[in-house]
């Protein structure tokens, strides 16, 4: 074949395998490229594959950082509008909220125009304890006009009264005649009061002072002493274990006070309770309140728990008859009670802003108005002499509420859940569940109050005491607070005052109930 091949064709057919091989070792190289290529852009697209994934992990740590920082914020921003913290926890630089539930007037702060100004009356002649002439000749004043100090009484003065107090130790010495019998020989003398045993002893003056310090004023028993020490010059100086033993006497005075008391919180239509921690020798105890408008019961406990509620053996005692209002403490509706229960609505409003304020969803705000709003339309209805409000209007509040617990869902169902997420919003959703009848009954109801305020202001005492005393030294000696207290309060919810309740106290006579109640109703 090759001898076929020749001249020009030979020539073309050695060209063309030459190009061939070229082509072919273009192709070669073409294709080493194409696979170079190909491993090239294989492993940026890994690379771009593990940044993208490292990318993901930054902004998910981002958002978790945002999330925890957003959590961080609502709870610096939790105060007394949003969580039961009292406005004295109020941080520096912030606002306090003062609660008013007053609508305004309109008019401006202040006495009103016509309205009689309330001042000290001057001392009438002839009251006076103590006079004090001011100036004269031998003071050496001097004519204000002409600086003469030649002058004359002119018989006219101008008189200026003032209202002071003094403290002076009375040092009384008691004596008791002994007697003889002229016909037996007998020796007597009459009866010596019991409060005078020691041949030396405090007055009941000092000694209910001491208590009101302690009891009312929260002052440390340390600081008791200093106090009377200081008013009288350094005459009179009580221990602080006089002090204990006199918390102790007089609160194992009021045992007959403290089982009335009981008997008649037994039989109310209508109690509210609440409990606060307390410090005892550094440990956290319980101080507890039961009653309303008129009566006080304070109890207290190593731990604030069912077995303290039992061992009040006031939940315990009570029947339907009983409607138990309180600030969403489930163990209310512990099956081993059966009482009627009430939710706190001036709680729910704070949580209702917690929610607000932590989340911004809007359906916490809308039910914390209508709330607001059904409350001060209650007050109008009452002041107008209803006693509930008419069907329609309960309807109509009732499909509200439920109309805005539905849209908090919906918006909840919106949340990412991160690890960070706040659980309060779902808590309180799932809340409405089971206890919704039991937050509005009010709404039906105008007998039935729509806050337990009763109770809260009646521990704010104690939570005083915390702050200004520190602690209890012992359960004992919180018991004895509880006790002394359950007396002071329930005398000054009815017009008692706290002082002359604690001059009777001393005596061993203190108020009894009836007494006290008898006090307010007359």
């Amino acid at each position: 074949m090759s001898r076929l091949i020749t001249g020009n064709a030979r020539r073309d057919y050695d060209r063309l395998t030459a190009a061939y091989l070229k082509i072919k070792d273009e192709r070669d190289d073409l294709e080493e490229l194409r696979k170079s290529n190909v491993k090239t852009i294989k492993g940026l697209q890994k690379r771009i594959e593990d940044l993208t994934e490292e990318l993901n992990i930054l902004h998910a740590k981002i958002k978790a950082l945002e999330n925890e920082l957003a959590h961080a914020k609502a709870i610096q921003d939790h105060d007394s509008t949003n969580t039961s913290s009292p406005t004295s926890q109020t941080k520096p630089g912030k606002k306090k909220h003062i609660p008013n539930s007053r609508r305004s007037t309109g008019k401006s702060k202040g006495g009103q125009t016509g309205h009689p100004k309330h001042s000290l009356k001057p001392i009438a002649p002839g009251e006076e304890t103590e006079t004090v002439i001011h100036g004269g000749p031998n003071d050496g004043q001097l004519c204000p006009k002409c600086n003469s100090g030649n002058y004359e009484y002119t018989g006219h003065s101008v008189e200026k009264s003032e209202y002071d107090i003094k403290i002076t130790v009375r040092k009384v010495k008691h004596v008791w005649h002994i007697y003889r019998c002229l016909d037996c020989g007998t020796l007597f003398r009459d009866t010596i009061d019991p409060r005078l045993k020691d041949p030396a002893q405090y007055g009941m003056e000092v000694e209910a002072f001491l208590l009101s310090l302690v009891n009312i004023g929260n002052v440390p028993m340390n600081k008791a002493g200093m106090v009377l020490n200081g008013l009288t010059g350094g005459e009179l100086n009580p221990s602080d274990g006089y002090i204990a033993k006199l918390q102790k006497r007089n609160a194992n005075r009021l045992d007959g006070f403290d089982s009335e008391l009981r008997r008649h919180i037994l039989q109310m239509k209508i109690l509210c309770w609440d409990d606060t921690v307390i410090m005892v020798d550094t440990k956290r105890a319980c101080l507890r309140f039961y009653g309303d408008t008129r009566l006080a019961l304070y109890t207290a406990h190593e731990h604030k728990d069912l077995d303290s509620l039992m061992e009040d053996k006031i939940l315990p005692l009570l029947t339907s008859e009983t409607t138990v209002m309180h600030d969403h403490n489930t163990v209310n509706y512990n099956e081993a009670f059966h009482f009627k229960n009430i939710e706190c609505n001036q709680h729910l409003q704070r949580d209702l802003q917690r929610v607000t304020d932590d989340t911004g969803h809007t359906w916490a705000n809308e039910l914390k108005e209508l709330i607001s709003a059904t409350i001060k339309a209650r007050k109008d209805a009452i002041a107008a002499g209803h006693s509930s409000f008419s069907p329609e209007f309960i309807q109509t509040f009732e499909d509200k509420v439920s109309a805005i617990i539905k849209k908090g869902w919906k918006e909840l169902g919106t949340v990412e859940i991160t690890p960070n997420t706040d659980p309060f919003e779902r808590a309180l959703l799932n809340r409405f569940k089971k206890y919704l009848k039991n937050y509005f009954q009010w709404v039906k109801d105008f007998s039935l109050p729509t806050t337990s305020n009763t109770a809260e202001r009646a521990l704010r005492r104690a939570k005083s005491k915390s702050k200004v005393s520190g602690q209890f030294e012992s359960i004992q000696s919180a018991k004895y607070y509880a006790r002394i207290n359950s007396y002071i309060e329930t005398c000054r919810r009815n017009g008692i005052n706290d002082y002359e309740a604690l001059r009777r106290l001393v005596l061993g006579k203190p108020y009894t109930l009836a007494e006290i109640l008898s006090h307010s109703s007359g």
